[in-house]
């Protein structure tokens, strides 16, 4: 029986040799290009290279890897392979990974850097958004903070674009493929003028309220979830006016043109032109919604990211963040 010379695992199979990778970045990068602009001369303008430099680095990737990446019909660009839509998703997460690398490797890892996009929904974000830009930046001043207002289903497709790392958003209407933290918990109320029949209540119901005019927050989801609610008591509002601005709403019910229902609960009863307004519970008591941060599950979050979400919840648990929302944060972090 022969000696073992180390040729060979344990289990008696050929030991392979680690080897260096035959293929660059900068050919993966242009890989990338050529698949998510369709064709070689856009890709070529979007990297500032030749189109025979291009070309010759995905024809240079077939070669190394075996097999076909591309399809390439004249006057129709290019088409992916299976093969080369599991290189285009792979390779994405390679270059993301060597830039991480590249910010982060100056400082021993020891200090955050590079660019962190975060998006929020838009009645949400004056009352998220301050406190964590503020007290992000402040820890890590390295990283390089931008944010986007937007609608739901907005944000949701930039997240998916790779246009954003996170997102606060309602949970309510989310798409499939979305992991998540819950921030806190809002619970809807009823905006009231200060001279309305209802305003030295306690609490109002919503059959109370059906038969005034109603001043309706229409930018869903909120609107889809405020109808629910009326939907659930049996009862239909009476919708004077629609807007898709949370301050103009707000700034019609202090001019007594009408109630209105809202989540989000800024810390003050004042409108934009100083007048007033009463806040009142509804009963019986609606269902709490879940404010939640999230991203694409099939993304892996770079350490920016990891680092927003791990503040965003512990500031939002402090009742910084979420300081005037309806309803008490919740403290359960739990990711799904």
């Amino acid at each position: 029986m022969d000696d073992d010379d180390g040729s060979r695992t344990a289990g008696g199979w050929p030991r392979k040799e680690l080897s260096v990778a035959r293929y660059t970045l900068r050919q993966l990068s242009y890989f990338l290009a050529v698949a998510e602009t369709g064709t070689i001369s856009a890709a070529a303008l979007r990297l500032h290279a030749s189109q025979s430099a291009v070309a010759a680095a995905v024809t240079e990737l077939e070669r190394i890897f075996a097999t076909q990446l591309m399809v390439r019909r004249k006057a129709h660009g290019i088409s992916l392979t299976p093969a080369g839509s599991y290189l285009h998703s792979r390779a994405a997460e390679l270059l993301a990974a060597a830039q991480e690398l590249e910010l982060n490797v100056s400082s021993g890892g020891k200090e955050l850097a590079g660019p962190l996009v975060v998006g929020c929904y838009l009645t949400l974000a004056p009352t998220i958004l301050p406190a964590l830009l503020e007290g992000f930046a402040a820890i890590h001043p390295k990283v390089q903070l931008d944010f986007v207002e937007g609608t739901q289903d907005g944000l949701q497709e930039r997240l998916f674009a790779g246009e954003l790392d996170l997102a606060v958003v309602y949970d309510m209407d989310l798409r499939p493929g979305l992991a998540s933290v819950r921030l806190y918990q809002a619970r809807a109320y009823a905006l009231l003028p200060t001279d309305h029949r209802l305003a030295d209540r306690p609490e109002v119901t919503l059959e109370s309220l059906a038969q005034d005019p109603m001043i309706l927050l229409d930018a869903p989801p909120s609107s889809r979830h405020t109808m629910s609610l009326f939907e659930r008591a049996g009862v239909a509002p009476d919708i004077r006016y629609r807007t898709t601005d949370f301050e103009l709403t707000r700034s019609l019910v202090g001019r007594k043109m009408g109630y209105s229902v809202l989540v989000q609960r800024p810390a003050v009863d004042t409108s934009y032109e100083g007048r007033d307004f009463v806040s009142r519970p509804i009963t019986p008591a609606v269902q709490p919604v879940d404010v939640r941060i999230v991203w694409p599950e099939a993304v892996r979050l770079t350490d920016r990211a990891r680092a927003m979400v791990d503040f965003a919840t512990a500031t939002v648990a402090q009742g910084t963040a979420a300081a005037g929302a309806a309803g008490r944060p919740g403290n359960d972090d739990t990711a799904r």
